[in-house]
């Protein structure tokens, strides 16, 4: 992985719970890391749903190796939230190659 291609910065996102004192749960994205990561492919594919048509963009990320990172999480990049769907390991802990799809 050439660091030249990580031209662009996103944020890795993760869904954490506090309790407040009041006793109730609040849930909120935290930030769990910030690097330097390299668009793959970007699309924007049209598909039937229930209610109609809808459209979904979808950016592939390459990254460095960072542990911990599942489907579970997200990706923030010029402010559009993207839902991972998909985390491959590239090689041996060379890097990550994170699927997403913008939320809406």
């Amino acid at each position: 992985m050439r660091a030249g291609k990580l031209d662009r910065t996103i944020s890795i996102e993760r869904l954490t719970e506090t309790v407040t004192p009041s006793g109730s749960v609040v849930t909120a994205w935290t930030n769990l890391a910030t690097v330097r990561a390299e668009i793959v492919t970007q699309s924007a594919s049209e598909f039937l749903t229930g209610f109609g048509e809808a459209e979904a963009g979808t950016i592939v990320f390459r990254i460095r190796y960072l542990a911990g990172i599942t489907t579970a999480d997200r990706v923030s990049y010029t402010g559009q939230a993207y839902d991972l769907k998909e985390v491959t390991e590239i090689g041996r802990r060379r890097g990550l190659e994170l699927r997403a799809v913008a939320t809406t």
